[in-house]
């Protein structure tokens, strides 16, 4: 039996174009890996990540489970497209087998095995199990065309707006099952065989079309979707259809433990070109829901540094708040992407702008607790007040670092791209530390601890976020409190939840002095204040406009006052709403009991 046809060409041009391509992309990428991260891949390939990896690659790539919890007919959707062509693939081939034993077909041979099997005896289980696959695709390609009308109707307000090359791609996608059905239905109706569905077709074209007709529109049909195959395998690599063949390595180098960092790497093309630009990141960017800024987003942020032509203008307008890499089906790690694009578009040098470091210390008061207030909370006194009621009641010692002024922690610097200078600040705060002997840093401001925790090498230092602390107060006994009925409405701040996974502590406390109400948007939900440092491009008044948006939710909970666990989160809000708004020290240094124990620990 042979098994090629002049219309294969397309089809085998195309495949063979795309696998060298994705070859060339994958051995580049991998080779020109940093030394370190080649050894994790070394040292993961024969351990459990593998497996795990696998299993992941299931769950996600081809069931789509994160895009079912966002909304489950747009995981239907995507899940019958890539879980239902992956189904095709393979049992075409078990049929393949099932018909010629084991013996080698190429692959165009499997991809229009119907058109060459037409001499063979018909085997109805396999036709009834294609038919039913090639449905269940079709159901997904005829949602994705509803979707780019009524996007709504599948949990989505806005759709990404796509480049040639993506509408090239999608375009030959769309159409590549359609004209399957139509090639296999025109064979069926000519020769007989298929299932409910080419079948059904078939014997509907044979009784209502003549035999020329038919015989003309097979060779037609089978071109069509021979060049449709080809059109997409050759668009692949350049389009967002490359997210098929890249998500894949990606979970598995996850797994090996491999990450982007502050500087860009060879790793970092896995994870912008694992981006299928779904749009589901749009949705969830406050300056596109309230500002109305809708060039920005991480697709197209990820869109344009992939294809080099990445603008200052996209990278600094971003809030970093995270709400977007919560809801990415990938995991891309969207944040770091866009500090160390940051980093690489200013390349910004010292220029011995930090020299005033030395002999800056004034730190005052010893302790084995000290206690960083960072800038914001500088600015925001009477969280530093209430923190020293909290030390002082609690009996504890405490080192102050900064109460007279010091060295920024180093993470707004850090965000604005100029990881160099920060890494300047690191050092000279990491001496301070060891300097004094601390053994425990809390922290008002969750900028300060996020870049404590994932950035210093504290090992030996405790670093928490004083809602931790307190928290450990007040379980300890060491914090004698009143609790009254006044109704506190929290707001997380997104360092300190999205961040740093700090959900319970703030709230533990709230309970523990009043009671807790919550907003519509809450925990990895919550929305962002607006005056995220990481955003160097949106003014003043957009700022305050993000606030009265967020402050909105907040009021309409009726609670008599609105409680953060952020300085920077208080100043927003406050410029947002005519409700108080207290930092989460303030409402317990107010409940502070007056025989409160002061034993000195």
């Amino acid at each position: 039996m042979s098994f090629f046809a002049p219309f294969c060409l397309p089809f085998m041009i195309g495949a063979a174009v795309m696998f060298v391509l994705l070859a060339w992309k994958w051995g580049s990428w991998l080779w020109r890996l940093p030394e370190a991260d080649k050894r994790l891949v070394a040292k993961g390939i024969f351990t459990r990540a593998t497996p795990e990896a696998v299993w992941e690659t299931v769950r996600e790539s081809l069931l789509h489970r994160r895009i079912f919890r966002i909304d489950p007919l747009l995981g239907y959707m995507h899940m019958s497209l890539a879980f239902g062509w992956f189904l095709l693939i393979s049992v075409g081939w078990i049929e393949t087998v099932a018909y010629l034993g084991l013996r080698y077909v190429p692959l165009q041979g499997h991809v229009f095995f119907k058109y060459f099997a037409t001499g063979l005896p018909h085997k109805p289980a396999f036709d009834f199990v294609m038919d039913l696959l090639l449905l269940l695709v079709l159901s997904g390609v005829a949602l994705a065309w509803f979707k780019r009308l009524r996007s709504r109707a599948l949990g989505m307000r806005r759709t990404t707006r796509h480049v040639a090359g993506d509408r090239v791609a999608l375009s030959a996608l769309w159409f590549i099952f359609p004209a399957r059905l139509a090639a296999e239905s025109i064979t069926c109706a000519l020769y007989g065989g298929g299932s409910f569905l080419t079948g059904g077709l078939g014997a509907w074209l044979a009784a209502h079309v003549g035999v020329m007709p038919l015989m003309t529109a097979e060779t037609v049909a089978w071109w069509f979707y021979s060049s449709c195959l080809g059109i997409f395998f050759v668009a692949l690599p350049f389009s967002r259809y490359m997210h098929i063949f890249t998500e894949i390595p990606l979970i598995f180098l996850r797994r090996y433990r491999l990450r982007s960092g502050e500087k860009q790497s060879s790793y970092d093309h896995f994870q912008v070109e694992a981006c299928s630009r779904c749009g589901i990141c749009i949705d969830p960017c406050q300056l596109q829901s309230v500002l109305k800024i809708d060039t920005v987003q991480s697709v197209y942020f990820l869109r344009d540094r992939r294809y080099g032509m990445l603008r200052r203008e996209v990278a600094d307008n971003c809030l970093l708040c995270g709400r977007c890499a919560e809801k990415c089906p990938v995991g891309i790690d969207l944040n770091t992407l866009r500090v160390n694009s940051r980093d690489a578009l200013r390349n910004v040098p010292d220029e011995r702008r930090y020299d005033y470091f030395q002999g800056l210390d004034r730190s005052s008061g010893e302790g084995r607790v000290g206690y960083f207030a960072g800038c914001m909370t500088l600015l925001t006194p009477r969280t530093m007040q209430s923190m020293e009621r909290i030390f002082e009641a609690a009996g504890e010692r405490v080192w102050w670092a900064d109460r007279e002024g010091g060295v920024c922690c180093g993470r707004p610097l850090k965000l604005a791209g100029e990881t160099d200078s920060a890494r300047r600040m690191m050092r000279y705060n990491t001496e301070l530390f060891r300097k004094h002997g601390i053994t425990t840093l809390v922290t008002s401001c969750p900028i300060c601890l996020r870049v404590f925790r994932e950035d210093y090498a504290l090992e030996g230092i405790e670093v928490l976020h004083h809602s931790e602390y307190i928290l450990r107060l007040i379980r300890e006994g060491r914090l004698p409190l009143g609790r009254t009925t006044e109704r506190l409405a929290y707001h997380d701040p997104c360092e300190l939840g999205r961040g740093s996974g700090i959900y319970e502590a703030p709230r533990a406390v709230i309970e523990a002095v009043g009671e807790l109400v919550e907003p519509a948007h809450t925990r990895e939900e919550a929305l962002c204040c607006g005056s995220s440092l990481a955003n160097t491009a949106i003014d003043d008044g957009q700022q305050v406009a993000l606030a009265r948006n967020v402050a909105e939710e907040l009021d309409a909970t009726g609670a008599g006052a609105i409680v953060t666990a952020c300085p920077l989160c208080k100043k927003a809000l406050g410029r947002g709403t005519a409700t108080e708004v207290r930092d989460l020290s303030e409402v317990v240094a107010a409940r502070i009991r007056p025989a409160a124990g002061r034993a000195t620990k």
